[in-house]
This record gives structure tokens, C-alpha cells and sequence, in this order.
């Protein structure tokens, strides 16, 4: 479970512009990473991705980085980030993954649980998998924002 920010006031304005996703696991090292990029190279602008975690790991999984390079996506340059009432305030759709628990209700924000299997650790092959399903997902979370 991703212990999600306390829902207080923040000092940060809510975006105006293309619709913002925040992807929360809780290592930010493998699926919001994954989701985060896929959604990224999808939506070319259209809509702005995000990831967190309540305990970010060190460095970006190594075989999540790998998966992702073998459909073009570069997340050598990533990093785990936490997760912020800031980052929560901005987004218009909060994807909590993995049977992470949900986040404060806030006015305004869309909140999904996308149960999907978090392979952090694992090899190139049992990413893969997990990879494909967000790339679904997020298909179809970006068909419904952008019509």
C-alpha cells in the first residue's frame, strides 16, 4: 500500500493547459515509471504525465529500462521521485498502481486503480509483460482524455 500525502491546502496553482496524470507506486522504480513515459510518448503534448512513489528507490529498475528501450523509450535518465500533496494538487487523474492505496479525495481529480503486477527486480522477460498492459491502459486513459 502507497501511503498517499495528508490532503491540506498547497501552495500549487492548479495547471492550466493539457490534462496532467500522476502514475503513484510505491518506488516510483518500475510501473509509474513505465506508465509515466508511455503516456508521454503517446499523448505528443496533448496530455502531461507525472510519477511518484511514497518510498522512492535509488535509481530507475535496470531491466525497467531495458524493457522500455526495446519500444523506444529512454528512461536512462529517469529518477524515483516522491510523492507530494503538490504533485496531487496539479494532477487532473491520479493512477494509483498496483493496489496502491488511494489518495486523498480532492475536487476537480480523477482517481483510477489499475491493479496491475509490479515486476520491480525482475528480468528484461518478466517486465515485458507488465510493460504491454500499462501500453493498453494507457491507450485507453489517453482515447478517454483526449477524445
Amino acid at each position: 500500500m502507497v501511503p498517499c500525502p495528508a490532503a491540506q491546502p498547497s501552495a500549487a496553482p492548479h495547471p492550466v493547459g493539457p490534462p496532467t496524470v500522476l502514475f503513484v507506486c510505491a518506488s516510483d522504480a518500475a510501473t509509474s515509471q513505465m506508465a509515466a513515459a508511455l503516456l508521454t510518448r503517446r499523448a505528443q503534448g496533448r496530455v502531461r504525465a507525472l510519477s511518484a512513489g511514497s518510498a522512492p528507490a535509488a535509481r530507475v529498475d535496470p531491466a525497467v529500462v531495458a524493457a522500455m528501450a526495446e519500444v523506444g523509450v529512454d528512461l536512462s535518465a529517469r529518477f524515483p521521485k516522491p510523492l507530494t500533496a503538490d504533485a496531487v494538487h496539479v494532477s487532473d487523474v491520479v493512477v494509483s498502481l498496483g493496489g496502491a492505496r488511494r489518495c486523498p479525495l480532492l475536487p476537480r481529480t480523477r482517481y483510477l486503480d489499475w491493479p496491475v503486477a509490479d515486476r520491480a527486480g525482475s528480468d528484461v522477460a518478466g517486465v515485458r509483460p507488465v510493460r504491454d498492459d500499462l501500453d493498453r491502459r494507457v491507450r485507453g486513459l489517453l482515447a478517454e482524455l483526449t477524445g
